[in-house]
């Protein structure tokens, strides 16, 4: 579509080469230096305003950020156990953003948290729940750190190690 960035004309890409031929797109091609360096990234994709798919990673597991971007673009499409897989027909229909995350760290508390600006990851023993900086609906830290508690089922008692991280937000 006119008017994506290249993360997103990327993810598009690979959505509809992989829906075509069953196989993942070749990121040789691409030449963009924002897409060379390994990240984590997040693909999320809606449909009519409503969320259809997110897949992502915390720290990369390909090469270089266009393999991860195409590797969870195919997840976010298609093994999001949330939803059922996406079909050719409604790629044009979908809005795509890619979030390419920084890297974690530490935090000590809660106030150096700021839900618009900062994503959170939670951590106790091996469970971790993240969830991405400013989204829809998620208005406070207490609401942030929550929901990523749930994601990793976190009881509200047990202790957790706090991260966070920023993200650089493409549409």
């Amino acid at each position: 579509m006119q008017n994506e960035s290249i993360p997103v004309a990327l993810a598009r890409e690979s959505l509809e080469y992989y829906l075509a031929k069953g196989e993942l797109l070749s990121a040789a091609a691409v030449d963009d230096a924002v897409l060379t360096p390994p990240a984590g990234v997040f693909v999320s994709l809606k449909k009519q305003g409503r969320l259809r798919g997110c897949i992502g990673t915390i720290q990369p597991t390909q090469a270089t950020t266009a393999k991860e971007i195409i590797q969870n673009a195919v997840n976010a499409a298609t093994s999001d156990p949330r939803f059922s897989p996406v079909k050719r027909d409604e790629i044009d229909g979908l809005t795509i953003w890619v979030d390419i995350l920084g890297q974690p760290e530490r935090i000590d508390s809660v106030e150096e948290l700021n839900p618009k600006d900062y994503g959170v990851i939670v951590r106790c023993g091996r469970r971790s729940g993240l969830l991405l900086p400013d989204l829809e609906g998620v208005d406070s830290v207490e609401e942030q750190v929550a929901i990523a508690r749930q994601k990793a089922g976190i009881g509200q008692d047990e202790k957790i190690e706090l991260y966070r991280f920023i993200v650089t937000r493409y549409k």
